[in-house]
């Protein structure tokens, strides 16, 4: 059943009569389809994926209840078909289609993928804490399947050429760069298309982002899958089902269908649909759900769910060292930014704002930031979002290169002869960061992709949505990303807020200086940042009607005084700063001395950029 794991593991422990942490234990010995290569593991044996819902597809029937008999001594067996693909019969057994004692049931498919941009780290420590390596056993001996692995040796390169290709800048889309020595044995990687023998067109695996790596599922739940949809990042527990009888089916089912022997009445998808949802188990293996559960966030230093007890007291105890954490934070990023303290102020407020709700149409708690000044080096530009890719769990940096605008295909849209959803640059889980690197962006033309493209980027930093194309209509998705806009000038695209870079230090080689400022991070306060900037989004935070009603007076006062300068808009960036600083140093509410803090950062703010567009008369 796809029940809550916590709901689970307490339910479980009760029936079997041992401790709940005796029974997470068991869960965590569970081997994972992210960290394991298909060929090691057994067929239907119980794994994990933590994966993202690409797609949905329809409900589909189930002998839930069959009835098998031996023709020969007529004897008769009642089976399950549950968490099965294929019905199982005995030897000299077949299965009894007009029995009254079948039943037909019905699951839901999803077409899930691993966490996109998910950060080397995050799945270093995902795989260290899960211990979830596994060598062939003496009872079992591990299988190759020719489809999915033996081009394993030159897929391995093409993604890293894919990447570059698409970013437009070298590393450009260095979403998975670096850091996977001790998964290089175990990993599985795969391409967006895989060639498959007997096939016309290879196999295309609908991931999200160029370049990504691991196996992509069909996710089959049995019970209560209305609460999971698009996008959701989940972790499940099933029953793997990677039978190869599976692919002879389609096959076999695929040349009755061009030798028109099926019934057009028994075959109600079309070719490439069938295609499409009934891949080669080799290359997309089935799951069968046991338990599966939302995932809040992807990073792994932090317990799974947030409103646990586990969670909350978690919560408590690394509040007492915010305050540190916070310093060691701000005098990194100042390094980083070359000496430019406020633009580091800014930049932790930045990757600790989260969409925390909406007012009709309007995302509260979103902070998009313009780092707008940055060098027009690629070295430069490409470091800081490696610095960034170190700390947050999610992310993908995106070159704005005319190429990458006019080709790409950022937003979702659906084929309807296939019958699927046809995955986006933008089609990320939550609390993705998404880093757009506007210093690539040249002199030219967009076309009228660019131009829809540029569209659906300004909709999700100012709306948090994507308008995904169903031809006949879009549907909004609402989604919950942090934007980080780098450019040299004002950016082309809206943000919530914009710091121009005032670098203090001028470094003779940009690439060494970085570098070393990474190198020279130890791996304990690496982690403290990783904590710090993902536990911050999840705190709450409120403010008293006292404070309300004085900061209502101090805007009035402030009208008052300059009339001209002050907005409804600055009032509500005032609040977002003085919400997010005083989360910064772990703070739920907001009190006088941060409500003044947030004054005097906008006002240094504000005179910056007046300076700068003054010495750039022609900058808006």
């Amino acid at each position: 059943m796809a029940r809550r794991l916590g709901q689970s593991i307490s339910k479980t422990a009760a029936l079997v009569g041992c401790s709940r942490s005796a029974v997470v234990s068991t869960y965590q010995k569970v081997p994972s389809l992210n960290d394991v290569p298909l060929h090691y593991l057994k067929p239907n044996s119980l794994v994990k994926f933590r994966c993202m819902v690409q797609d949905m597809f329809d409900p589909e029937f189930y002998m839930g209840v069959y009835e098998t008999v031996d023709p020969t001594s007529k004897a008769r067996v009642l089976r399950s078909g549950k968490y099965r693909d294929v019905a199982e019969c005995g030897p000299q057994q077949e299965v009894d289609l007009n029995s009254s004692r079948s039943v037909t049931l019905e699951r839901q498919t999803f077409y899930c993928v691993p966490i996109p941009g998910e950060s080397p780290w995050a799945k270093e420590i995902s795989f260290l804490i899960i211990q979830a390596r596994v060598s062939p056993s003496t009872s079992y001996t591990p299988c190759r399947h020719k489809r999915s692995y033996e081009e394993d040796e030159d897929m391995d390169m093409q993604p890293s050429k894919q990447k570059d290709q698409l970013s437009g800048l070298p590393g450009g889309a260095d979403s998975q760069a670096s850091g996977d020595s001790k998964r290089l044995e175990t990993e599985a990687p795969s391409i967006q298309k895989n060639s498959v023998p007997g096939c016309s067109s290879p196999i295309d695996l609908n991931f999200p982002l160029p370049g990504e790596k691991g196996p992509a599922c069909l996710v089959k739940v049995y019970e209560e899958w209305e609460g999971f949809k698009v996008n959701d990042m989940l972790e499940v527990y099933g029953i793997l089902s990677a039978d190869p009888v599976l692919s002879v089916l389609n096959e076999e089912r695929d040349n009755a269908a061009s030798a028109s022997l099926l019934d057009p009445m028994d075959c109600t998808e079309t070719a490439e649909e069938q295609r499409v949802h009934s891949p080669p188990a080799s290359l997309v293996p089935r799951l069968h759900v046991v338990l599966a559960h939302k995932l809040d966030h992807n990073n792994p230093l932090l317990p799974t769910g947030l409103t646990t007890q586990e969670h909350q007291s978690f919560v408590s105890s690394f509040l007492s060292e915010v305050t540190a954490v916070r310093a060691e934070l701000l005098g990194f990023f100042t390094h980083v930014l070359l000496g430019d303290s406020l633009a580091a102020e800014y930049l932790i407020l930045h990757l600790i704002s989260n969409v925390y709700a909406r007012r009709d149409v309007l995302p509260l708690g979103k902070f998009a930031l313009n780092l707008s000044g940055c060098p027009r080096n690629t070295a430069y530009t490409e470091r800081l979002y490696r610095i960034i890719q170190q700390i947050v769990p999610s992310s993908f940096r995106l070159g704005m290169s005319l190429h990458n605008m006019n080709t790409l295909r950022f937003v979702p849209h659906k084929d309807y002869t296939a019958n699927r959803l046809v995955s986006g640059v933008l089609q990320l889980p939550r609390n993705s960061s998404l880093f757009l690197d506007e210093t690539a962006l040249e002199q030219g033309q967009l076309d009228a992709s660019g131009v829809q493209n540029l569209t659906a980027l300004g909709n999700l930093i100012s709306w948090q949505k994507v308008d995904y194309d169903f031809n006949f209509h879009q549907m909004e998705f609402p989604c919950n990303i942090n934007v980080l806009i780098t450019s040299e000038g004002r950016s082309l695209l809206p943000s919530d807020c914009q710091v121009h870079l005032q670098p203090q230090l001028a470094p003779p080689n940009m690439e060494e200086y970085l570098s070393a400022l990474q190198v020279a991070l130890m791996p304990s306060l690496l982690n403290k940042f990783r904590l710090y900037t993902s536990l911050l989004r999840t705190v709450e935070y409120g403010i008293s009607e006292e404070v309300t009603k004085a900061v209502e007076d101090d805007f009035v006062e402030m009208r008052k005084n300059d009339p001209q300068s002050i907005s409804g808009e600055d009032l509500h960036r005032l609040l977002v700063v003085a919400r997010l600083l005083s989360l910064s140093v772990g703070q739920t509410t907001l009190c006088r001395e941060r409500w003044l803090r947030a004054k005097h950062l906008e006002s240094l703010r504000k005179n910056r950029t007046e300076q700068q567009k003054c010495m750039n008369g022609n900058e808006p």
